[in-house]
């Protein structure tokens, strides 16, 4: 299948990577984000955990006063999923999958799941319609 020729940003930054759906991710990358992300949660358990009294027994703990004890971890947890939603759609769209597999991300026990066979998947070695190449995307048209 021929694609029409685009221009193509095939150097994209950080901001990309992190934020945009639009493109194509390569696996090292979508697991190098995820990373990310799991070390952000991680710190934020950690500093959960350190604000617990050292007598507070485990049965008691629960993801309502995780998320209830600071103000800013319901918008980082927002930020941390919209993230995650992006990693997928790229990684998706690089092995050449339809992004809504995407949405698979919200759903409880299949995400996990979702996330580790899309970033296993193998790309695409040539150019689709999200992108010429894994790590890059098609400009609009100006």
């Amino acid at each position: 299948m021929s694609l029409p020729r685009q221009d193509a940003n095939t150097s994209p930054g950080l901001l990309w990577a992190l934020a945009s759906p639009i493109g194509r991710m390569s696996r090292e990358p979508y697991w190098l984000g995820f990373g990310l992300v799991w070390i952000v949660i991680g710190i934020a358990m950690r500093l959960w955990w350190l604000s617990l009294g050292a007598d507070t027994p485990v049965e008691q703990l629960n993801i309502v006063d995780f998320v209830g004890s600071n103000a800013l971890f319901p918008i980082l947890f927002f930020v941390l999923n919209w993230i995650e939603l992006a990693m997928v759609i790229k990684r998706a769209q690089d092995a050449g999958l339809t992004g809504f597999l995407g949405l698979l991300v919200f759903v409880p026990i299949i995400n996990l799941i979702a996330v580790v066979i899309i970033g296993l998947l193998p790309s695409q070695p040539a150019p689709n319609k999200y992108g010429p190449m894994s790590n890059s995307y098609f400009r609009r048209p100006s």
